[in-house]
């Protein structure tokens, strides 16, 4: 680190810092996209369809089985609805807390650095930023909000 410092100013590595911490939200997101192991709604669905299509017709699936599949499904559907409405529902709150913070003073860590200054501007998109001294920074990096009169910056 000590290297790095020599050759740029703070001015270029709290920008290095920035770029750097936005690729890593954009890899954390790819890395969320990766499929899982566990089941999903479309294999599950496509599994009981295969079951009923390729069942024996001297056998046929049993009314309290296929009963209890449609029932996990209908769970699973639920519940799949239920964490997109939280992950939504945390975005929303998130873009709320920042859009409170503008024109009030704020703390971002940006690596080492401590940047203070009032928010100028607020963006709406998934992971909210915050303007503060002409740069914009994700909203994850600000650690204090000063109401008026709360402060001595």
């Amino acid at each position: 680190m000590a290297q790095i410092q020599a050759i740029m100013n703070s001015e270029e590595l709290s920008e290095l810092n920035r770029n750097a911490a936005e690729l890593n939200a954009r890899l954390r997101n790819e890395y969320q996209k990766i499929p899982q192991q566990a089941m999903g709604r479309d294999e599950f669905l496509k599994l009981l369809i295969t079951q009923l299509a390729n069942q024996d017709p001297t056998a046929p699936i049993e009314d309290k089985e296929f009963i209890a599949q449609m029932a996990q499904f209908s769970s699973l559907e639920q519940m799949t609805n239920m964490a997109s409405d939280f992950a939504r529902l945390a975005r929303m709150i998130q873009g709320t807390e920042a859009a409170s913070s503008l024109g009030r003073s704020v703390e971002i860590m940006d690596g080492d650095s401590l940047i203070q200054g009032p928010v100028q501007a607020v963006t709406r998109e998934e992971t909210p930023k915050v303007l503060v001294q002409g740069y914009y920074y994700n909203w994850d990096q600000v650690t204090k909000v000063y109401y008026e009169g709360d402060h001595n910056l």
